[in-house]
């Protein structure tokens, strides 16, 4: 009844003080799931569309006045759509998303609409999330993906330089707590509109994406108003370059210019590409929620490193710098390496394989040089997933450059252990002082033991095939036999 009244009154003609009044009213009772059946009619949604200024296409934004009145109709819209499904269908029918569209066209040239603009942008975001035909309309009947990204640039002030390059002003203070939200709603709005954009069918879809990545190197260089803030500026842009397809990721490194301060590699300002290192980094070193946090910048990273040659040698630098010190296991330590082979043993599988990659990945998929980083130990998963636990290399194709093994690693080779990956000091053999017969018992021993568990199924015996790939160990060796027969000579 409450709602009811509220909605009644906001349909006549009434002070803006009145009106603002009723919709904060409305915005806090529209939290709760059990009393938004009223609301979510078509007239009533209807009645906050007006109040919103979204049902007037033409008229600006001039009255600003008016803006608290639209900013509250706009945040009772959000805990509408989100609580109900009812609404989310009726926003359907009622073309919300074409009417933000137009709100959002309407702030673009004006001042003092920055809270009209975020609470837009955050709408937009939330029908996208929760009705895919809404995505798909925004995607293609209106243009959401120019839409949004221009909105993304303004909300960042971004200059051009030159085509895909933009103008980094060292001195620049930090974007306010509103620019940065608006960054926000914007870039997690477009992670919605760009889901499965992985193959690139046009030249303009290449521009736009181009465009776009462009504008997120911009914005992973801008720092927000605290450091919160800024992480969370920078994880929402590493989600969204996930969706734009690696081959517009170029962008993200430039001819460097002549400021000393660049970070260079190959003449190339490799700004963008450090900031993800450095979160990653923050982000393992979090040590929680792997999945959410981690997973999108080690993924994102594995295909610029697989894509783009600069890349990868500029990563691998720094990730997996020449061997010297091998004197403890690959995953102990406080480096980045150390770390990301922490992680090829971790209980998530979905962590433990990217990271597995990823280092894959930078050592160009060639299995010798990934164990001589990580040991057989903690790569022989990834191996037994690829087939590849005899050795070679996996299918990408990489640059023929070789990797140059440092004299310390040199003269240690011979005697690090290969299964974890470091330098053991030598031990003696227990069977040295053994007599023939004490070896046979010991050696008798321990195959009763091995055939009392297969026997009573505790382990199965596995071996790898000639291809690489494991199998049971009968199957392997009956395999490996067939194929040496094969391929003898006969007379």
């Amino acid at each position: 009844k409450l709602c009811e009244g509220i909605l009644n009154i906001l349909e006549k003609d009434t002070k803006t003080s009145c009106q603002v009044a009723c919709l904060e009213a409305l915005r806090i009772l529209s939290r709760d799931k059990k009393v938004l059946v009223p609301v979510t009619t078509k007239r009533n949604m209807q009645i906050l569309m007006r109040l919103a200024k979204l049902d007037t296409a033409e008229d600006p934004l001039e009255r600003v006045s008016e803006f608290p009145v639209i900013v509250e109709a706009l945040k009772c819209l959000c805990n509408i759509v989100f609580n109900s499904a009812v609404a989310q269908k009726l926003s359907l029918e009622l073309n919300l998303a074409a009417m933000l569209c137009n709100l959002l066209e309407k702030c673009k040239d004006q001042q003092f609409v920055d809270d009209i603009k975020c609470f837009d942008l955050r709408l937009l975001f939330l029908l996208s999330l929760l009705h895919t035909d809404i995505r798909s309309q925004l995607r293609e009947e209106l243009q959401g993906v120019q839409v949004l990204t221009r909105a993304l640039e303004s909300s960042l002030s971004v200059r051009w330089m030159e085509e895909y390059k933009a103008a980094e002003d060292r001195d620049r203070p930090p974007l306010s707590l509103q620019e940065t939200d608006c960054a926000i709603e914007a870039l997690k709005a477009l992670f919605n509109v760009t889901l499965d954009s992985w193959n690139v069918h046009s030249e303009t879809e290449s521009h736009q994406f181009r465009y776009m990545a462009a504008i997120l190197r911009h914005c992973l260089l801008t720092m927000g108003p605290t450091e919160d803030k800024t992480e969370e500026l920078h994880s929402n842009a590493i989600n969204l370059l996930s969706n734009v397809p690696v081959s517009c990721l170029d962008v993200l490194i430039s001819p460097s210019s002549q400021e000393e301060t660049d970070i260079k590699y190959n003449g190339m300002n490799m700004g963008a590409i450090q900031i993800l290192l450095d979160f990653m980094e923050k982000r393992i070193d979090k040590g929680s929620s792997y999945r959410e946090g981690l997973t999108p910048v080690l993924s994102l990273l594995t295909g610029c490193c697989r894509t783009h040659r600069n890349i990868r040698k500029f990563i691998k630098a720094q990730v997996l710098p020449p061997l010297r010190d091998v004197s403890n296991r690959p995953e102990v330590g406080t480096t980045v390496r150390n770390k990301l082979v922490r992680l090829m043993t971790h209980v998530d599988l979905g962590v433990k394989q990217i990271a597995a990659e990823f280092l894959f990945v930078l050592c160009k998929e060639r299995v010798d040089s990934l164990l001589k980083y990580t040991g057989y130990g903690n790569a022989a998963g990834l191996l037994a997933a690829r087939g590849l636990l005899a050795g070679g290399r996996g299918e990408h194709w990489y640059s023929d450059d070789e990797d140059t093994d440092t004299e310390e690693y040199k003269s240690a080779k011979p005697n690090i252990n290969l299964i974890t990956g470091h330098l053991e000091e030598p031990v003696p053999n227990p069977m040295d002082e053994m007599t023939e017969e004490q070896k046979e018992y010991e050696a008798m021993k321990l195959v009763n033991m091995f055939d009392k568990l297969y026997r009573d199924e505790l382990i199965k015996p596995m071996g790898v095939r000639p291809d690489g790939t494991m199998a049971p160990l009968e199957e392997a060796v009956n395999q490996y036999h067939t194929n040496k027969q094969d391929s003898s000579d006969s007379d």
